[in-house]
């Protein structure tokens, strides 16, 4: 009998996230993502519900509204400048940039357009607003070790420090 995901258990995955309403491949995780369930909350916690029970060789599809998780698109978080009040490293669409307020809070920032004279940043997470489906693909689930236990993650043997993982959807 294969074992099932519960707390506790060490689970590797990949998984894509598509856009439910264009289809197209958002974001794509071909290499195993390993976390310990119910000790490193990686994945939103409706995805983290929909893999309880789940065995290794599993295909799972959870659909995701992005404004429960992020709330509704802000424009106010949408900026355009004059080009040359941008340095050159930040001129490409797709670069993050981590920006800082007066109160010292710090966003980041995605460039999503730049053209001759202007470049334009979105602070609004790149799935809010929108409606997706994550598709996982169950590779292992076993028994946690202690060291998983207490990281929450995969130990690398022969690593100095174990990866850390980006809370991600």
């Amino acid at each position: 009998m294969s074992e099932t995901i519960q707390d506790g258990k060490f689970v590797e995955l990949t998984y894509k996230v598509t856009d439910r309403k264009s289809g197209h491949v958002l974001t794509r995780v071909e290499f195993p993502l390993g976390y310990v369930h119910g000790h490193n909350e990686i994945l939103a916690p409706s995805v983290h519900m929909a893999l309880e029970g789940k065995s290794a060789g599993d295909t799972i599809e959870v659909p995701i509204d992005g404004n429960q998780i992020f709330g509704p698109r802000n424009e106010s978080l949408v900026f355009t400048d004059h080009i040359e009040n941008v340095p050159e490293e930040y001129r490409q669409v797709g670069t993050s940039i981590l920006m800082e307020n007066d109160k010292g809070q710090t966003r980041s920032f995605i460039v999503t357009r730049f053209d001759d004279e202007t470049l334009t940043v979105d602070g609004n997470n790149p799935l809010c607003g929108r409606a997706v489906v994550f598709v996982l693909e169950i590779l292992t689930v076993r028994d946690a070790t202690e060291d998983e236990t207490r990281t929450g993650e995969a130990i690398i043997v022969g690593a100095d420090i174990a990866p850390s993982l980006m809370k991600l959807v």
